[in-house]
């Protein structure tokens, strides 16, 4: 009999309970709605650094990377322009490479003193190893200076990264230096890191 009777008032403490959590749950998102807002306004406000971001409007992050911008077209440098560069930043450099190609990683680019407060990068870059702002450039591996489109062989589609580095100091590095001799220099002086990815397939 105590058994039976058990049943209806676990029921009814099971009813009772059902709407307390769910109101608690409700509160607990609206809190973290409103922390999250109270965070987006503190960044826009200056209360938090903002994202070193990079970008291009040559192709979407992820996206294929147009013809003209590659050896099957007039293979030009796209145009790439960052924000955000950290507190501090005395240059910036940039390395461009393909981690898909069958002989290992590729370099595409080689960019390094970009200006501190320098914030894009045209298209069609001059293939030369200094440029007017004083930005130098290296060797790709292709065997020559400046960009080299992607050239991938026939297959699956390969990606691309240009990846930009905030440092906190122009580097002593001469112009035609490889990506070995470009990853050490930096090494030591990266405040922030951003990228941006494009693919390619033939």
């Amino acid at each position: 009999m105590l058994r039976r009777r058990q049943s209806p008032l676990l029921l009814i403490v099971v009813l009772l309970l059902v709407p307390f959590l769910v109101l608690r749950s409700a509160s607990r998102r609206r809190i973290a709605r409103g922390r999250a807002v109270d965070s987006i306004h503190s960044e826009l406000s200056g209360g938090l650094p903002m994202s070193f971001a990079l970008s291009s409007s040559a192709f979407s992050n992820g996206g294929k990377i147009a013809r003209r911008y590659t050896c099957d077209g007039e293979d030009l440098s796209p145009a790439l322009a960052w924000q955000d560069a950290p507190a501090g930043t005395q240059s910036l450099a940039l390395i461009a490479d393909d981690p898909d190609a069958p002989m290992g990683i590729w370099t595409h680019w080689l960019l390094w003193n970009i200006p501190p407060k320098a914030t894009l990068l045209p298209e069609d870059v001059a293939k030369i190893e200094v440029l007017d702002n004083a930005a130098h450039q290296g060797i790709n591996d292709f065997k020559r200076i400046g960009y080299g489109g992607p050239c991938p062989p026939p297959g699956k589609a390969h990606r691309y990264f240009f990846k930009l580095y905030a440092l906190d100091a122009r580097l002593e590095l001469k112009a035609g230096a490889t990506k070995a001799e470009l990853e050490l220099a930096i090494k030591p002086h990266v405040l922030a890191e951003t990228q941006w990815m494009g693919t390619y397939q033939r």
